[in-house]
């Protein structure tokens, strides 16, 4: 897979941001510190449906920073390496945080409360991850996703792809050890979060809620505004995928830290 962007923010490294940062140091310390002190500590801090029920009602945060191996580590790092960069950048480090602890929490309790008298426990950043992927696939849809570093696709279809296979896996392997529907929570509760602002509005209006015209308008022309600007992000981050961050040229660099900057406040608004 491959991804670039660039925010215009001299005192960010766009390769690794501080948030993505520390929370990377975090899950491999755990995770050196268990093999380290052979201490099991998926026995407390993973989600375990059975014993969340009974009162461990910490392990919804606990459990993401627990891993079964290296390989599992590994890729979920990676994973949040490749796409919660970009995110943090275009959020900023506080409303990506509260996005990763929501979408990881919620996946734990979605695992929870379809399978509540498991004793199986569920470890990893994977639920949170799959959350991270649904927000890259919505917040730049159009962004080109190299599978294997060789095929490319839009963001938004992989995003699609991979919850069909999670919810088809899911479905048809009830006892597989693969938490499928703590993935699936991932991305529920992210979808929650990221068009909280649009359903509260629809719910207003469909709950009878007069709107002024102008009003009306003013909501339109901002809609317009935020698509022309996103296609022009878009285009901008397909050049620099093709040809690299040099082949900007200063005014190209100027419009994208500008038209981030706006789009970053209008998600903020919502």
């Amino acid at each position: 897979m491959r991804q670039t962007w660039y925010s215009g923010r001299s005192s960010v490294n766009p390769m690794l941001p501080p948030t993505v940062k520390t929370l990377i140091i975090i899950n491999v310390a755990v995770f050196l510190l268990e093999l380290m002190t052979r201490f099991r500590l998926t026995t407390w801090f993973g989600m375990t449906p059975a014993l969340f029920w009974h009162g461990m009602l910490w392990q919804p945060v606990t459990y993401m920073f627990l891993h079964g191996s290296w390989t599992h580590l590994l890729i979920n790092m990676f994973v949040l390496w490749m796409f919660g960069r970009s995110l943090e950048i275009f959020w900023g480090p506080k409303r990506f945080l509260n996005y990763y602890f929501i979408t990881g929490i919620g996946a734990g309790l979605l695992q929870a409360v379809i399978q509540p008298g498991s004793s199986i426990p569920t470890v990893g950043a994977s639920g949170a991850v799959y959350g991270l992927l649904l927000a890259f696939g919505m917040t730049f849809p159009n962004q080109l996703i190299f599978i294997y570093f060789l095929f490319p696709i839009r963001a938004k279809y992989f995003v699609i792809i991979m919850g069909a296979v999670e919810l088809f896996a899911g479905l048809s392997q009830p006892g597989s050890p693969i938490a499928h529907f703590a993935h699936l929570g991932g991305m529920l509760f992210g979808l929650v979060y990221l068009k909280w602002g649009d359903w509260r509005l629809r719910m207003r209006r469909w709950q009878g809620e007069r709107v002024s015209r102008r009003h009306l308008d003013v909501v339109n022309q901002k809609r317009r505004e935020k698509e022309d600007l996103q296609r022009e992000v878009d285009d901008l981050l397909d050049k620099i995928n093709i040809s690299g961050l040099d082949s900007l040229t200063a005014r190209e660099k100027a419009r994208l830290r500008e038209a981030s900057r706006k789009l970053r406040e209008w998600e903020e608004e919502l």
